[in-house]
């Protein structure tokens, strides 16, 4: 819904970031809500919230008159286009986040193993999830000039899976996914600039070749791990 948003900032000629915050996070709001009391899957309700924010997007474009660089700049990401008010943006709603986490971390790492165990010890875990869903929102929202609304998903999910092979406990898979999100930011901006290429894909791209490291590092410790235990069966035999 964040390029609906986004469209609708453009053509009504206000700033696109406000209007795709308050349009992202109804529509969180709403797949929550649409979880919790309907029989409609989460992946369903995403995709019909999804397939409607496209197309008010493409209409609203089409109304304009086609593509400018603004839009250009929030579908791909570039940050030669960020601007002061991105990054006090950026900064204020990082530290939001971050406060709010603070508080309600112990919480949501109780929810996060076990749903309605926290329910039952008495925690409100449809009011954490609506307010994780929008703090979610607001983060997807505030990267979008890096990397763009069609790729900032990769950068949320791909460093999250990468740091869960790994096998660690959840603070260390938490700071690993950080690190390995900031290495992928910082290592493809550096490339994109080096090679001219495009920012967003490159950073993902970045973050895409980690997560293949990982996966080849993991096989070779269970080859290597395997055949050191068939060694000292064969010793014993």
């Amino acid at each position: 819904m964040a390029f609906g948003g986004i469209a609708i900032g453009l053509f009504a000629n206000l700033y696109p970031i406000w209007t795709a915050f308050i349009v992202s996070i109804f529509a969180a709001l709403g797949i929550t809500k649409l979880r919790e009391s309907t029989k409609i899957p989460p992946d369903s309700a995403v995709a019909v919230l999804l397939s409607a924010g496209l197309a008010v997007g493409v209409i609203l474009i089409g109304l304009a008159g086609g593509f400018t660089l603004d839009l250009y700049s929030f579908l791909f990401g570039s940050i030669l286009l960020v601007s002061m008010q991105d990054q006090e943006i950026i900064l204020v709603a990082s530290a939001l986040i971050l406060s709010i986490l603070y508080f309600i971390y112990r919480e949501l790492v109780y929810i996060a193993f076990d749903q309605e165990q926290a329910q039952v010890s008495g925690i409100n875990v449809s009011r954490l999830n609506y307010i994780f869903i929008v703090l979610a929102s607001i983060v997807v929202i505030t990267s979008i000039r890096l990397v763009g609304v069609l790729l900032i998903s990769s950068l949320i999910v791909i460093p999250n899976i990468t740091a869960m092979m790994f096998g660690k406990g959840f603070k260390k898979t938490a700071m690993i996914s950080v690190s390995i999100g900031i290495l992928s930011v910082l290592t493809g901006i550096v490339i994109s600039y080096v090679m001219n290429l495009a920012p967003g894909g490159t950073i993902v791209i970045v973050s895409v070749t980690i997560f293949l490291a990982a996966i080849i590092t993991r096989d070779l410790n269970k080859r290597t791990m395997t055949g050191s235990r068939q060694k000292k069966i064969r010793s014993l035999q």
